[in-house]
């Protein structure tokens, strides 16, 4: 299960189709062990990797599913409840957070190799623990690809981000039975300044939260089983 929503309000919780660039980031600002308050020296690093090139692939889409929650049920003899923001007398409170089930999204970035290199061993030996968009969803596979071929740890030289993901194999190779599941078309979603689509992901700052904007393109290929 993951949960990588953009436009959550109060007691809404929303769930986007693929990963955000604001989640991603924060994932690795986890593996990184890069606290959410910033200090001055913080600062030039989240713009280092706010400035990383981002392509998702969407080896499976999933569904949207909706978690329905309560918090704070009065009791028997009426106590309970969540307090108001005024300090008044509690009440129950209701919850629907949305989330995505069964998806399986390969990730690409582009960027300096030496802070890539740096990225990909944080992400195999995280500071902190990583969650897919909430604390509720931690992963259930390496956040790395294997290092043995066809998949050589996910490292590609010399080609575009989007081109990379086009060419990597299908991740359902990697799991028993994936064969039977294997889409005619996995669709790219990729930064990409003239891009038609805008998404307000990119972080400023993660306390307070501060988000701009940034283009993406969507692109559909058909899936690989050995990379080209």
């Amino acid at each position: 299960m993951q949960s990588w929503g953009t436009e959550s309000r109060f007691l809404v919780r929303d769930a986007g189709a693929d990963p955000s660039k604001s989640a991603l980031i924060g994932l690795l600002c986890a593996a990184l062990g890069k606290p959410r308050v910033e200090s001055s020296s913080d600062r030039p690093r989240l713009r280092e990797l706010c400035g990383l090139k981002l392509g998702v692939r969407a080896d499976r889409e999933g569904e949207i599913r909706l978690d329905y929650q309560t918090a704070g049920a009065r009791g028997p003899a009426g106590g309970g409840g969540v307090i108001r923001a005024d300090g008044s007398a509690g009440t129950t409170v209701v919850s629907r957070r949305y989330y995505l089930a069964d998806a399986e999204f390969l990730v690409g970035l582009e960027g300096e190799p030496a802070l890539l290199m740096a990225l990909a061993e944080a992400l195999a030996a995280p500071k902190w623990q990583l969650f897919l968009g909430r604390k509720a969803f931690p992963p259930s596979a390496p956040m790395i690809l294997p290092a043995a071929p066809p998949w050589n740890a996910g490292w590609r030289r010399g080609s575009g981000l989007t081109q990379a993901l086009a060419v990597y194999p299908w991740l359902g190779g990697l799991a028993p039975r994936g064969a039977e599941l294997r889409p005619a078309r996995l669709r790219i979603v990729a930064d990409d300044p003239g891009g038609v689509e805008t998404r307000r992901d990119v972080p400023i700052s993660f306390s307070p939260r501060r988000f701009s904007i940034r283009r993406v393109s969507s692109t559909w290929i058909a899936p690989q089983d050995e990379v080209r």
